[in-house]
């Protein structure tokens, strides 16, 4: 799929699940209920044991492109290449590496490093990276959206860590083109309640586009 298209389809859904798992099997479980939910994109992150295979065996699963496939927690250009080569769509990472981005700016994949201050953001920027990830989200609150898209209006910012259901719709309503959501939204795999991942999904989407239209 097309860079573009994929970065189109990211921001029209406004939210990337970040799955973290205990193993391969709940993670493909955890993946399962939130494309029932909705959820168009789903982050592995490659602290779940087996990551690359866990990517490889989904993207052989939706290989219709039914779910836009991503690759989390990716320290280094090596791990960025192995996610690529085993069906990554996109990459992410919880700061800048400069060599991440090169490389996936080299094979036309979605790059997408943390930042927290304004002068990360640039630097990523300057980098080349495709969105920010705002990271860690909790430690200033959608507040941090408003500032940094203040003197910077045309930053790409999808904050991460501490996006809940109770403020999704700030985050959003602050200019964030997305949000990724974890533990607020897969904690019912702790449980084995996979269904109340798929609603926590659907409730995550429709408060999404309520604060989009300015409800």
């Amino acid at each position: 799929m097309d860079k573009e298209k994929i970065l189109s389809r990211i921001v029209e859904g406004g939210l990337v699940a970040v799955v973290r798992a205990e193993s391969s099997e709940q993670a493909l479980k955890i993946a399962d209920a939130c494309l029932k939910g909705g959820v168009a994109a789903i982050e592995i992150t490659f602290t779940v044991p087996g990551a690359a295979d866990v990517i490889k065996d989904l993207a052989k699963t939706y290989s219709d492109g039914e779910i836009l496939l991503g690759a989390g927690t990716v320290m280094d250009a090596e791990t960025a290449r192995t996610a690529i080569l085993a069906g990554a769509q996109y990459v992410v990472s919880p700061y800048l590496n400069l060599e991440t981005v090169e490389l996936c700016n080299r094979y036309r994949v979605p790059c997408m490093p943390g930042a927290m201050t304004i002068k990360e953001v640039v630097e990523a920027m300057q980098a080349g990276a495709d969105i920010i990830k705002i990271f860690p989200g909790e430690l200033f609150g959608p507040q941090i959206i408003k500032s940094i898209r203040g003197p910077i209006p045309y930053a790409k910012l999808m904050p991460t860590g501490g996006v809940s259901l109770d403020n999704v719709g700030e985050w959003i309503k602050a200019g964030a083109v997305a949000v990724g959501a974890g533990s607020s939204l897969t904690k019912g795999a702790k449980t084995g309640d996979y269904e109340a991942i798929t609603k926590t999904a659907q409730e995550f989407i429709a408060r999404i586009k309520a604060a989009r239209e300015g409800k």
